[in-house]
Order: C-alpha cells, then sequence, then structure tokens
C-alpha cells in the first residue's frame, strides 16, 4: 500500500476569507440582477426619449407647414382685396366669397399652428422627464460598476475595509436606481452636469 498524500491545509483560505468571498459574492450578484432590472427599464426609458424626439421634429414640421399655409393664404386674401377694387357688384360678391374662403382657410392654419406648437413643447417636456430619469440610470450604473471593481479587488486582497469602502458607491448606485424605477426626485445635477 502507497501512503496517502497529505492535504496541503497552508493554501487553504481561512474562515474569515472564506466568509469574506461569499459575501462579495453575494453582494456582486445582487448588484448583477438590480443592474439588470434598472438597465431594461433604462432602455424603455430611452426608447420613450426617442418618440418624444421623433414626434417634437414632427410636431415642429407641422407648425412650420401650417404657418406657410397660414401666410400664402393671408397673402391671396390680400391679392384678392387688391383684385376686387372697382370690380361690378357681379364680380364684386365673387371676390368677396373667395376673400372669406382665405381668410377662414387663414384663420384654420393659425388655430392648427398653434396646436402644433403646444404638442411640440410638451413632447420637449416628455423627453426632458424622461432624460432626468435616464440621467439617474446612466449614474446608478456607473456608481455600480465602481462598486463592483471595489468588490473585485476586495476578493483579491481579502480586506474587509475595502469592502466597507466599496458599499458607498454601492449605497449611492442604489439610491439613483430606486429613484429612476419609482420615479424620485432626486438628482445631483451639478455631477450629472460635469459628466454631461
Amino acid at each position: 500500500m502507497e501512503p496517502l498524500e497529505l492535504v496541503d491545509t497552508e493554501n487553504e483560505p481561512a474562515p474569515s476569507d472564506r466568509k469574506l468571498n461569499a459575501t462579495v459574492a453575494i453582494t456582486v450578484a445582487l448588484l448583477a440582477t438590480f443592474m439588470g432590472i434598472c438597465k431594461v427599464k433604462d432602455d424603455n426609458i430611452n426608447q420613450s426619449m426617442q418618440q418624444a424626439q421623433a414626434n417634437r421634429v414632427d410636431h415642429w414640421a407641422f407648425y412650420q407647414a401650417r404657418n406657410v399655409r397660414e401666410e400664402v393664404a393671408k397673402a391671396t386674401v390680400v391679392q384678392l382685396k387688391l383684385a376686387a377694387a372697382g370690380r361690378s357688384g357681379v364680380e364684386q360678391a365673387n371676390y368677396q366669397d373667395a376673400i372669406k374662403q382665405y381668410e377662414a382657410l387663414a384663420q384654420e392654419q393659425g388655430r392648427k399652428k398653434a396646436e402644433s406648437r403646444v404638442d411640440a413643447e410638451n413632447d420637449q417636456k416628455t423627453y426632458d422627464a424622461a432624460n432626468f430619469r435616464d440621467d439617474q440610470f446612466d449614474l446608478s450604473d456607473a456608481l455600480l460598476a465602481i462598486a463592483i471593481s471595489l468588490l473585485a479587488v476586495t476578493a483579491l486582497t481579502q480586506l474587509w475595509a475595502l469592502y466597507f469602502v466599496g458599499l458607498v458607491p454601492t449605497a449611492f448606485g442604489v439610491l439613483m436606481g430606486l429613484s429612476g424605477l419609482a420615479g424620485w426626485a432626486i438628482h445631483p445635477s451639478a455631477l450629472i452636469a460635469l459628466l454631461s
């Protein structure tokens, strides 16, 4: 019989090291799950931002088209009034009918132009509100990436102090992610402006 090889117990991690590694692993798994949930919501917000931007561009294009139509109708009214001067009674009546039609068209286009402007401004508000939440998710993503990096270094160095340092960006990252998910008005504007 050959002798059994002795297990090398010197290279086995100490129980406190195993506990730290398990804590880091659980924390990273929870953060990755939370980041995944935030990513889904952030992608949906990005889609709504793109839609709001497209709607805004469309509404401003309609505004411009209505503006051109209104100006053409007003110019036509002026031309018809000038042409009506000095005409006989029957012709004068025909001109007045045409003038009324073009005045009504100019008023209608002016009203529709105002509606297009309101729609475009509302689209901008929708975009800005979505961008506010998108900023929250972006900041959450950055903070949680920093936290995961610190946790990776913690697993290598086996320093509990570094784990607790890693919890600082974790806490702020989770706070910003929850703010984005729940629609809270937490928004560090100065930091967002610095990163924009």
